[in-house]
């Protein structure tokens, strides 16, 4: 599959190429695209996501294929010779068919960055980490801040007080038997809750015991998308009421955009955003860029001082890069305009996001009796901060109104 996945990506490549000869062929004759280019190249636009996402696909089913060759050899490995006992069910085939009608799932940490030692509420340690997997992976899809923030899982909820520093020591040139001036990191705490985000979802009774059809991915896919699009948009612009402290509402201000310009950036502007992030934050492996696909579909045709493009298509699995620095692209983030926090960058691990709990599922066989429908419910509890408020992570605004 990762033969296929690259042959994509090579095709994308392509069309990269095929975009900037079109902006290419406009530049040298000193105008704009005109309508019929324009079409064209969003066009291509949209194929450029489209390439990516199939290609980004397979190459996570792929390794999903690896890692369950992998537990097959390992049990392979421990099997016995003589009678083969009979195979009890898994605590998750058991709640898909009603018998017990709850539990939780708990991540292992080679799924997570866990910051915790964790161990799982009764019965969650049995339930099968797949599932959790594909969970995690569709929040992730939804969710995109959560494959580059520091992930905190807990087992329980209760409210964790963080320092968060808001600006650092200053040293200074002394002279001889002279004091020495003092200056201390300025520091604030800032709880790390556990908001609640859920869901419910309604299944035919058929589709429930027909055990033909892949109730488990549906449920995965369904449930991850659905918290993972609720928790999102809160770890992008939460106003820390009753909600998480949104990212882009703690971060600082980097650059601001020209007045009278819609909030419109440039180049120049990019730039200066990438190196107002002092030199830790900004050579960080975690630091990375956030905003909205129209936003990225803007930055695919600037330029630097050299004639060179921002913008870099990721070739084998590698990310897109603006500058060098891979690019998140999340629909929260605001549109370009007039005063918009419309581009972030910096080190997003400075970002904490506390999962508390794992992911819990629970299941009604009542409460749709009447058209013999089964309910699953799921849940998920989590917070949000950005811990270093001196200028980990920084932001674009657009300029004002003329």
């Amino acid at each position: 599959m990762s033969e296929i996945a690259d042959r994509l990506l090579e095709k994308r490549a392509n069309i990269g190429t095929e975009m900037t000869a079109l902006l290419a062929h406009a530049e040298s004759e000193n105008r704009d695209l005109d309508a019929t280019e324009l079409v064209s190249y969003g066009k291509m636009n949209e194929d450029l996501d489209s390439l990516r996402a199939r290609a980004d696909r397979l190459y996570a089913d792929e390794k999903a294929t690896a890692e369950t060759e992998e537990a097959m050899r390992s049990l392979d490995a421990r099997r016995v010779t003589g009678p083969v006992p009979d195979e009890e069910d898994s605590p998750l085939q058991k709640f898909l068919r009603g018998e017990t009608r709850s539990f939780t799932a708990m991540p292992t940490k080679a799924e997570l960055r866990d910051l915790t030692s964790l161990t799982a509420a009764s019965g969650g340690a049995t339930v099968p980490t797949g599932f959790y997997g594909q969970l995690y992976q569709h929040m992730i899809d939804n969710a995109a801040l959560l494959n580059f923030a520091t992930v905190i899982n807990t087992t329980s909820g209760e409210t964790l007080e963080f320092p968060v520093t808001t600006a650092h020591s200053s040293g200074s040139r002394t002279a001889e038997n002279a004091a020495i001036t003092e200056s201390d990191p300025t520091f604030a705490t800032r709880p790390l809750g556990a908001w609640q985000y859920g869901t419910l979802i309604q299944a035919p009774r058929q589709l429930v015991d027909d055990t033909g059809v892949p109730l488990e991915g549906y449920l995965a896919a369904q449930a991850g998308r659905a918290v993972g699009n609720a928790l999102g948009v809160d770890l992008i612009t939460g106003n820390g009421s009753s909600r998480p402290n949104g990212i882009m509402t703690d971060t600082t201000l980097g650059v601001t955009g020209a007045t009278g310009a819609s909030g419109v950036f440039t180049a120049d502007h990019l730039i200066d955003l990438f190196y107002s992030v002092i030199g830790p934050y900004r050579n960080s492996s975690s630091a990375a860029w956030l905003m909205r696909d129209a936003t990225l579909a803007n930055v695919r045709k600037l330029k630097d001082s050299n004639n060179q493009y921002l913008w870099v298509a990721g070739l084998a699995g590698a990310p897109d890069t603006i500058l060098n620095k891979p690019v998140a692209t999340d629909p929260n983030v605001a549109a370009v305009a007039n005063n918009a926090l419309s581009i972030a960058f910096g080190d997003m691990s400075a970002y904490y996001v506390r999962l508390a709990g794992g992911i819990r599922f629970e299941r009604s066989d009542e409460f749709a009796f009447n058209t013999d429908q089964v309910t699953f419910r799921c849940l998920v509890r989590g917070d949000g901060v950005l811990l270093d408020q001196t200028g980990a992570v920084k932001h674009f605004v657009g300029g004002p109104a003329s």
